[in-house]
């Protein structure tokens, strides 16, 4: 981006498209769930686990039956004590 030749007008949405992926995704799987203080280096366990927790990021979002408007770390709790919510969540049909 820096080594175009942009108006003001087009930098500044460049720079805030960036900046909306990293508030949006980025700094979400950091505060919410750790991603940076993960300890975990070991072969392909950094990356699956990355994947997991997009995924869980993911199918949290898309949980529309919240009327509450719940924060992310509370609905994660919840569905880590609650099997009925977790696959609400998850969208599946309990047998």
């Amino acid at each position: 981006i820096s080594s175009r030749e942009l108006t003001a007008e087009q930098l500044a949405v460049a720079v805030r498209g960036h900046w909306a992926v990293e508030n949006r995704l980025h700094w979400v799987l950091d505060v919410s769930f750790g991603e940076d203080a993960s300890t975990i280096r070991k072969d392909n366990a950094p990356q699956n686990l990355s994947l997991l927790k997009k995924i869980v990021l993911n199918l949290i979002r898309l949980d529309t039956t919240d009327q509450k408007k719940t924060s992310l770390r509370l609905k994660r709790k919840a569905a880590a004590w609650d099997d009925d919510f977790r696959v609400k969540i998850m969208g599946l049909i309990r047998l």
